[in-house]
């Protein structure tokens, strides 16, 4: 058993182990106001003319975006690059994909390093003031993991209170964390992985995370358990960020949005799938 718990979380580390989650709060980290930017309003004619599309994206956060480990070149892939490809596509040009830091997005589209963002990202109303946002493509709710053993210690946000509670640093989980649960204790890393094995070492009560991606951990690693605690009136929204003044471009990825609303569910089974397989190897 102890050997089976050091191999999942082997596979939790190999799957998270060149970036960082998305979906973040509002932090000032991926917040920074946007500069005046060359793109500011003619993006989408440069990217036609230069022939690709820079995505900015944060792998490690499954199934929306991971490295495939069964590919000698570690490819990253995932819901979000599926829709990307298919905005490339929309486009006419090649998708190029630039994996970074999750903080680092919203400053790299400011300094037109990348072209738009996709990974995951909450349409706060803080990140609002720096870029423009499509409309959601996918939603899920908040959840709190624990280790196994604890299963039917906790039922609501109260009972968590004064207990140490791991999130990643500048996501909107560690900020739930700290205005939902009465007198928590934070810890906020920069990798998903890293808390998880603070919470299978005992070093942490619970971990907030993103349901779906929550999935992913809980079968990767069976000696953690969903503590069936949501977080309140909140649901994200994952959404493509794009520099201000493009809004010809955010129509356009809002019409791929609209496309290819019947093949979110299948990408999602189909990249859960992938994770969790090339997490077993």
């Amino acid at each position: 058993m102890k050997y089976a718990r050091k191999a999942a979380l082997a596979a939790l580390m190999a799957a998270g182990a060149f970036g960082l989650a998305g979906c973040g709060g509002d932090k000032a980290a991926d917040s920074q106001p946007a500069a005046q930017s060359a793109s500011q309003g003619n993006l989408m004619q440069r990217i036609k003319e230069k022939g690709t599309l820079v995505v900015g994206t944060a792998s490690g956060f499954p199934p929306y975006e991971f490295l495939d480990t069964s590919k000698s070149d570690k490819t990253v892939v995932g819901i979000d690059i599926a829709l990307a490809q298919k905005i490339a596509d929309k486009l006419g040009v090649k998708l190029v994909v630039q994996d970074m830091n999750f903080s680092a997005l919203l400053s790299s589209i400011a300094a037109d390093k990348i072209d738009i963002a996709i990974s995951a990202i909450n349409a706060t109303e803080e990140r609002k003031k720096a870029v423009d946002f499509s409309e959601s493509y996918m939603h899920s709710p908040h959840i709190l993991l624990i280790r196994k053993e604890d299963a039917g210690k906790y039922k609501t946000l109260e009972d968590f209170r004064g207990k140490t509670i791991g999130a990643q640093k500048a996501t909107l989980q560690e900020d739930l964390a700290r205005t939902q649960i009465p007198e928590a204790k934070v810890v906020a890393l920069d990798r998903i992985p890293d808390i998880l094995i603070e919470l299978d070492h005992g070093k942490l009560d619970a971990v907030a995370s993103q349901g779906v991606v929550a999935k992913q951990y809980l079968i990767m690693n069976p000696e953690l358990a969903d503590s069936g605690v949501k977080f309140e009136n909140v649901r994200s929204s994952s959404c493509v960020a794009i520099p201000k003044g493009n809004e010809d471009l955010v129509k356009l990825v809002n019409e791929v949005i609209e496309e290819n609303k019947d093949n979110i569910p299948n990408w999602i089974e189909e990249y859960s799938e992938l994770a969790v397989a090339n997490a077993k190897k």
